[in-house]
This record gives C-alpha cells, sequence and structure tokens, in this order.
C-alpha cells in the first residue's frame, strides 16, 4: 500500500510490519466471516496506525491517524485509528502515557464513549493483537510484547479478557479456531 510506504519513509520501524501483518489478519478473518468485506477489513487494518508517521508517540498515533484519514475522506479508517486501541470504551482504563492536549484526550474520551462498535471496530481490536512484526501470533504472545515495552496497570486484565472475548466472537463467526486461517502462527509464536 502506497500509504504505508510513505509513512514508513516518516517513520520507518516495526509498526510498519505490524500494520501490514494486521491487515493480511484482518483479510483472512473477514474472508472466513458471513457478512464481511475483506478488503474493507484488510484496508481499514493496514491503517489502524498510520499516526505512527509522526514519530514514535503513544496516544497520538490515535490522533493523528484520525486526522490523517478524514482528510482523505477516509472515515471508516479514521475511526478505527480511535477505536482499535480501546475494546473496552472508556479511555480511563488504560495505561496511557498521555501526549495528546486536554481537548484532544477529552474529543478521544467522547468519541469511544459514544462509538457503537461495529465487527470492523472489533476485528481491528483483535488482529492488532495477533500481529507481530515477524507475522501471526497467539494472543498472549502479544500481549507480554506490548506489556513489556509499555507497561501494565490494574486494567490490563480486563482488556485482555476483552480481547479473549472477541477471539470467542470471531471463533464463533467461523465456525471454528481462527488461528488456523494465520498461516505460521505456531512457529512465529513459540520463535
Amino acid at each position: 500500500m502506497a500509504t504505508l510506504a510513505w509513512a514508513e519513509t516518516r517513520n520507518p520501524g516495526n509498526w510498519i510490519r505490524h500494520s501490514r501483518v494486521a491487515g493480511d489478519a484482518a483479510f483472512r478473518i473477514a474472508s472466513a466471516v458471513p457478512g464481511m468485506d475483506p478488503e474493507r477489513a484488510s484496508i481499514c487494518c493496514l491503517l489502524h496506525d498510520i499516526g505512527r508517521y509522526v514519530g514514535v508517540v503513544r496516544a497520538r498515533h490515535q490522533i493523528e491517524g484520525y486526522r490523517f484519514c478524514m482528510e482523505r475522506g477516509w472515515d471508516e479508517a479514521a475511526r478505527i485509528c480511535l477505536t482499535h486501541t480501546y475494546p473496552l470504551q472508556d479511555i480511563r482504563r488504560y495505561n496511557e502515557y498521555w501526549d495528546i492536549d486536554e481537548n484532544e484526550k477529552r474529543f478521544l474520551a467522547d468519541f469511544i464513549l459514544g462509538a457503537d462498535y461495529t465487527a470492523y471496530d472489533r476485528l481491528a481490536q483483535l488482529v492488532d493483537y495477533l500481529a507481530l512484526p515477524t507475522g501471526f501470533c497467539i494472543i498472549e504472545k502479544r500481549m507480554v510484547d506490548v506489556g513489556r515495552r509499555h507497561g501494565v496497570d490494574a486494567g490490563s486484565i480486563a482488556r485482555w479478557n476483552r480481547v479473549f472475548e472477541l477471539k470467542e466472537e470471531f471463533d464463533r463467526e467461523i465456525g471454528g479456531n481462527l488461528y488456523m486461517l494465520l498461516p505460521g502462527i505456531a512457529e512465529n509464536s513459540i520463535a
């Protein structure tokens, strides 16, 4: 995708490969879910971290991604730039090092609280936990990866439990274990 290639020139890093893996996971899972559009899912998930083009940031990537996509008329991708981080719809439950101002934080909190999450929002939240820069992984591997880099807090268990619930929901939708749709997941998860 040309947009990710451009973003990589601004801020190269593992987030680019992570985004590509997330987009691939979204395509594969959405292909198995009746009524979902795999291309739509893939594009939205490819762009979920696009706000990282501004540099190494925390919550700022959500706001910058939202702005970037809205400026281009990519409303659903913009929405997913905000919602992908929040499987629980309360930003106070997140251990963020807030690098956004109070107005942006209020906008984010109101947006998340008022959002009626779609299947595409939920899929983006899930595939964010299935994608390492090196390939597909089981949820636990990604949780430890993120926890080691950013820390955990009192709300971590509730967030993690919600991600496992998302997997169970999509497993039911596809009628099986979605891990089976992701080649190399076992090898990458024990590497």
